[in-house]
């Protein structure tokens, strides 16, 4: 079974951080977790930040060398220049110095010139026409409302609200920034505001954790339009791959992949149901938290299916193929902007540790099988796994059974494949038993022209006789006509075949 399954299983340890911390990792982040990547991230832009110094140094020592060449140049040359008009110069050359070395250190996603300032319910603010944009503006309202009601008994409630609201309307002049860059703007916020958190209430940890829930909710509501799926990344193109390499994976069936959920059983197609139901609902939520939510549910679901169905506890070897299946099922939407827009915005600490990394890790994990796919994962020869992907063959078609069927789907196939053989012999017997009626019927049809030709002929050898001679019979007697009549009657009795009896006709 384990050889079976080389290509599902996963270790628990591999879905831990790589640095050894403890924490859950992410294939975003190359298998760190959020602190760890957030550390080795820092690190390499201090190491480009010197870089960047030294090579700065070496272009202003190169321009104040060419400065000087250039000044002892025109000194030599000219000597009639008016002095004002040298010092012109070299103001104008060293200002030109300093605007090179300027540009270099301006990073390349600047903070627009300030106009004057536009609030940013203004800024975000929808035309009249756009129904979408009006929704987004009453779920800011709506969500600006609701935290502003959570702070009102907190001691620096006004203190949070004016950090938070100052954050996100500085975020609208960052949109044209890189979607790493919001992500790690976002973050440092995100640690701050809980370091400060912290202090006030003196390492009450699930109080802290409670206002950052409501932060996260108030910032990622307002900010959903400008970081979700921004233009600046391929995730439009990440999620047109996926759903198409699910689409043509619609052929992997529950036994390829060992899942241990019997969907005969009504509850358990009810959990798969509702499993399904939640994985696509995820692209609804605008709140990191409320996306996980959903996966936290769906993973539930999927927990019970396998439970009732093995009427045991579910192990994590049963859960992530069974995972696999409700995402190949399912075809989330937008799935892999959903699953960055998670790993970018979303509260560091909920993804590090708890019952929503755990399934959120394992997710990722799914996706990132499911486009490794390969026959080997599914115990299919290379052959086959090309067949099926191409459309050339399916495993709903009658095939002999071999050693690659896995218990119990290797039973239930073999079975179907038997019920197909016997449903194709009968196809067989019945085409055997049509084409003998209808040899009978033509045999019938020869039949009965056969006959009609004979009495022909016999009514034609028996002419009628003339009508005068009708009259001169007596009452009592009988007519010739009648009496040849009466003949023709007994030759045709004579010239028909006895009755057919009903034949059997064995198939």
């Amino acid at each position: 079974m384990n050889s079976q399954r080389r290509g599902i299983h996963v270790d628990q340890s591999e879905l831990l951080c790589k640095k050894g911390c403890g924490f859950y990792g992410n294939t975003a982040w190359q298998g760190l977790c959020s602190k760890c990547w957030r550390e080795e991230n820092q690190r390499e832009k201090q190491k480009q930040i010197q870089d960047d110094w030294a090579l700065a140094e070496k272009l202003q020592r190169e321009e104040e060398e060419a400065y000087a060449s250039r000044h002892q140049k025109v000194q030599s040359q000219s000597t009639i220049t008016p002095f004002s008009k040298f010092e012109e110069r070299k103001t104008k050359e060293k200002s030109s110095k300093v605007h090179t070395v300027t540009k270099f250190f301006t990073p390349s996603s600047k903070t627009p010139p300030k106009k004057d300032p536009v609030p940013y319910d203004a800024q975000s603010s929808p035309s009249p026409s756009s129904s979408a944009g009006r929704h987004s503006s009453v779920d800011s309202d709506h969500a600006t409302r609701e935290f502003i009601d959570f702070l009102k008994p907190l001691k620096s409630g006004r203190e949070i609200f004016k950090q938070c609201r100052a954050f996100t309307e500085s975020m609208v002049y960052k949109r044209d920034m890189g979607a790493d860059e919001l992500s790690e703007c976002v973050q440092d916020f995100y640690q701050n505001q809980s370091e400060r958190l912290q202090a006030q209430f003196k390492g009450s940890s699930d109080q802290v954790e409670s206002v950052m829930d409501e932060v996260e909710k108030y910032m990622m509501t307002r900010l959903y339009k400008e970081v979700f799926c921004p233009e600046t990344t391929d995730d439009e193109k990440k999620d047109l791959a996926i759903q198409k390499r699910i689409r043509a994976l619609h052929w992997v069936t529950i036994e390829m992949l060992c899942v241990p959920v019997d969907e005969e059983i009504p509850e358990v197609s009810d959990s798969v149901v509702k499993a399904i139901t939640d994985v696509i609902e995820m692209d609804s939520k605008r709140v990191p938290k409320d996306k996980l939510a959903c996966i936290t549910r769906c993973s539930k679901h999927i927990f019970n299916a396998i439970k009732v169905s093995k009427k045991e506890a579910a192990s994590a070897d049963d859960f992530l193929p069974t995972l696999i299946y409700i995402v190949l099922k399912a075809n989330p939407p937008r799935l892999q902007s959903n699953i960055q827009y998670i790993t970018r915005f979303c509260n560091p600490s909920r993804l590090m540790t708890g019952e929503d990394g755990y399934y959120f890790t394992n997710l990722c994990c799914a996706v990132a099988f499911i486009e490794k796919l390969d026959g080997q994962s599914l115990n299919l020869s290379s052959e086959e796994f090309d067949l099926y992907m191409s459309g050339q063959a399916s495993p709903h078609w009658p095939q002999a059974p071999g050693p690659s069927s896995c218990s119990p789907g290797g039973t239930a196939l073999n079975q179907v494949h038997k019920r197909l053989d016997l449903l194709t012999g009968l196809g067989e017997r019945q085409e055997r038993v049509m084409e003998k009626a209808r040899q009978l019927e033509s045999d019938l049809i020869d039949w009965t022209d056969e006959v009609e030709q004979k009495v022909q002929s016999v009514l034609e050898s028996f002419p009628p006789e003339k009508e005068n001679t009708a009259d001169a019979v007596p009452a009592g007697g009988t007519t010739s006509a009648a009496s040849s009549a009466i003949d023709a009657d007994n030759v045709e009795s004579e010239l028909l075949p006895p009755p057919l009896q009903p034949q059997v006709f064995a198939g």
